[in-house]
């Protein structure tokens, strides 16, 4: 990445799952799992792969409507049983260091806006090769879930960035329209879970199929 290249934004916020981070199919098929379990409908591939950028309960409440309020806790703990029981088989996209060790070389403020819980989002940061790539982050638990602007607006209060300085990256149109609602600049990966070519009426300034074209 060229130093020369002028730096049209301060702080970059990432989503995580879809974009950075390779879960997009275990997240899906552990809500499936989860539903098998407690005998509640099973979602489609679709369905299940729509919810992923959104905080647990808002996700499961899409992809099993109808489900009476008491028994989403119980689909929650199943979910993240099986989750759980496959995350050591996740990995990082590839190319996905070297991305942020070169924006991490150009100051700019990194951060992570994701639907993971704390817990969850930390397990993974505490990952060797990321250790102090991050400058801060935002989980669904601690603030208002995706689409509503507020995860992002916090960011950007913490680092001084205005949002025109402001952008945001992500695999599924929740985050697309989290960053339109903040009004900051967005970029779309088509590498994710949503078809990409929902990404139009968010006006992206770019879609990336690829880390390597993201970079």
């Amino acid at each position: 990445m060229p130093e020369h290249r002028p730096r049209r934004f301060d702080l970059i916020a990432f989503d995580w799952d879809g974009t950075l981070f390779d879960s997009t199919a275990l997240i899906a098929r552990s809500i499936q799992n989860a539903c098998r379990d407690i005998g509640a409908p099973v979602p489609d591939d679709q369905r299940a792969g729509y919810v992923i950028g959104l905080g647990l309960r808002d996700a499961l409440e899409y992809a099993v409507p109808g489900l009476t309020p008491e028994r989403y806790p119980e689909l929650g703990a199943r979910y993240r049983h099986h989750y759980l029981a496959s995350q050591h088989e996740l990995s990082l996209f590839p190319g996905t260091i070297e991305m942020l060790q070169a924006l991490k070389a150009r100051h700019h403020f990194l951060t992570v806006a994701t639907g993971k819980n704390r817990r969850g989002l930390d397990d993974v940061l505490a990952m060797t090769e990321l250790r102090g790539l991050f400058d801060g982050s935002r989980t669904a638990d601690e603030t208002f879930s995706k689409p509503h602007p507020r995860m992002l607006q916090e960011l950007m209060a913490e680092f001084g960035a205005d949002p025109e300085r402001t952008l945001m990256i992500g695999d599924t149109t929740h985050d697309l329209q989290l960053a339109a609602n903040a009004g900051t600049a967005r970029v779309g990966v088509a590498y994710g879970a949503h078809d990409h070519e929902a990404f139009a009426e968010f006006e992206p300034l770019f879609v990336a199929h690829s880390t390597r074209e993201l970079h």
